[in-house]
């Protein structure tokens, strides 16, 4: 069984990579081999599958694949135009509030909540997310990412 500890610890590393992708961003070499290895232990495109909907993304708003993914967050890809590398803002901290609820089956888990970007001036952006993960040789990775801006109505 997925425990919650699991479920928090995958989210603590999730969010301390986001900053450290930000930290190298002067360094692309560094940055991209930094973000390489972040997406195949983190995600599971090597499983099969992965439903990724990115925050900021219009264009290209559904990412299957490991290139894709890699563009959204440090840019650099002519196939995807309107990325701007959303983890090399760059943020000093990503903070989860689970507060909503969380899924825990034997393989798998499932959540729903807010997470916040903190960037190097202290302002605040509040993102929706639902994250689902795969267990896999103990390991939990990311095959279901979905982020959106609150409704602004």
């Amino acid at each position: 069984m997925v425990s919650k500890e699991q479920v928090l610890q995958a989210q603590k590393h999730w969010g301390e990579s986001i900053v450290k992708i930000g930290s190298l961003k002067d360094n692309r070499q560094k940055c991209e081999n930094f973000t390489n290895k972040f997406l195949d232990e983190t995600y599971a495109f090597d499983l099969g599958k992965v439903l990724f909907k990115p925050t900021i993304a219009a264009i290209f708003q559904f990412r299957a694949d490991k290139e894709s993914a890699l563009s959204y967050f440090i840019g650099g890809n002519s196939n995807f135009t309107e990325d701007n590398g959303f983890a090399i803002t760059p943020w000093k901290e990503v903070a989860f509030d689970d507060d909503f609820n969380i899924i825990l089956e034997e393989n798998r888990a499932i959540i729903m909540g807010n997470y916040y970007f903190t960037d190097m001036d202290n302002n605040k952006v509040k993102v929706e997310y639902t994250f689902g993960y795969r267990l896999h040789n103990g390991k939990l990775k990311i095959d279901l990412h979905h982020s959106s801006f609150p409704f602004s109505g």
